[in-house]
């Protein structure tokens, strides 16, 4: 998921109750929400650098438990910070004028300082971050280095307005009510909003499980549709190995699906309310192509080992002789050789995949079958 809908859900879940236990975690869990996405710092290696360990050791059950000692570790610093501070202020003149004029000592932290139960609501925001990135198409590998496999539940686009909404009420309401008390004289209470937190918790749960009825549903439907040339209205069609569905944004009964079959991939878009599969027997073809020296010896580079150990629905295709844009006049050709997952080649109102699927990446080879030139996207590799 993006990273607003994480700080979010840590920030509802330490509403929910756990900022009543022990101090700063509302800071905390906000936080390790997030956390696992510091594997963007490997993008100062480059574009395959980056593509290799986003969503890695982060995002895996071995990683959290040091990621939530890096958590707790910022807190500390900022609770040291606040003491001292707290006892700079306290410090009394050095001539009182007024003995009784004596500032009043007030608990610095609403909740009982506990670092070790706050250790253990920093791994739940933590877990998490890992529950939110299954359900988009990406996937994860939450038992890497062990199981190198990735799970995707393909359930939510990686932004669900509805979701965010609700974590977002359940964030303000409480603010806004407490304005509207304050108006009228009543006190403020030390923790407010924690109906609210469990509401938005529980109406994500309650998205998660409709959206996990209506995916089966789309790929049940995809499963059993014709495929093929000439296979609109037909019966039976090509032989279907497997199916997957991805999700649009917003609407939970809208489904991208891509159906593999021994020759080639067929792309539909799934309504599952009406059991309807829209799909164009010509434009929604990708025929599987023949491999080529050329796409071999892609397939071996650097990043062509990347991008396969990720994608689970790869489209390598051999472009042809081409040259990128940004090289010299009189720079030889080269034979291009395309890296597309069919996964993301749709169109949302958020991205325009059909013809410019994102985390699409190209690989140069020269004449010598050897790779000239890597890049993800338009990010080049140096």
């Amino acid at each position: 998921m993006e990273p607003v809908t994480h700080f979010l859900t840590g920030a509802v879940l330490a509403r929910a109750g756990f900022n009543r236990k022990a101090a700063y975690a509302t800071l905390a869990m906000t936080l390790a929400a997030e956390t696992p996405d510091l594997d963007t710092l490997w993008a100062a290696g480059g574009p395959v650098a980056a593509l290799e360990h986003h969503r890695g050791i982060t995002h895996t059950f071995i990683g959290l438990p040091f990621e939530g000692l890096v958590v707790i570790g910022a807190v500390w610093l900022v609770h040291r910070w606040r003491v001292r501070r707290a006892a700079a202020k306290a410090a009394p003149a050095a001539v009182p004028l007024d003995p009784t004029d004596q500032p009043v000592a007030r608990p610095l932290t609403a909740a009982p300082v506990r670092w070790g139960l706050l250790y253990g609501f920093v791994l739940i925001a933590l877990l998490s971050h890992l529950l939110l990135d299954w359900t988009n198409n990406y996937g994860l590998r939450p038992f890497f280095p062990f199981d190198r496999h990735w799970y995707a539940g393909s359930i939510v686009f990686i932004f669900e307005p509805v979701l965010f909404v609700v974590l977002l009420a359940a964030l303000i309401a409480p603010a806004l009510f407490g304005l509207i008390g304050g108006e009228v004289g009543v006190r403020k209470p030390a923790f407010r909003g924690r109906g609210w937190a469990i509401f938005a918790l529980a109406a994500m749960v309650a998205l998660w499980g409709w959206r996990e009825v209506e995916h089966a549903t789309a790929v049940q439907l995809a499963s059993t549709a014709a495929y093929g040339p000439g296979a609109a209205g037909a019966e039976t069609g090509a032989e279907v190995l497997r199916v997957t569905a991805s999700p649009y944004p917003g609407n939970p009964y809208r489904w991208h699906t891509v159906a593999e079959t021994p020759g080639f991939y067929q792309v539909a878009t799934v309504d599952s309310l009406h059991s309807t599969i829209a799909t164009d027997p010509e434009q929604d073809i990708f025929y599987k192509p023949p491999a080529t020296p050329a796409m071999l010896a892609a397939e071996k580079s650097w990043l062509g080992e990347v991008y396969l150990d990720w994608s689970s629905w790869p489209l390598v295709a051999e472009i042809g002789p081409a040259a990128p844009i940004d090289e010299a006049p009189g720079a030889p050709d080269w034979t291009e050789v395309s890296f597309r997952d069919l996964r993301f080649m749709y169109d949302t109102s958020m991205i325009q995949g059909r013809n410019n699927p994102p985390l699409s990446a190209t690989v140069y080879v020269d004449a010598h079958h050897q790779v000239a030139r890597m890049q993800l996207g338009k990010r080049v590799q140096k």
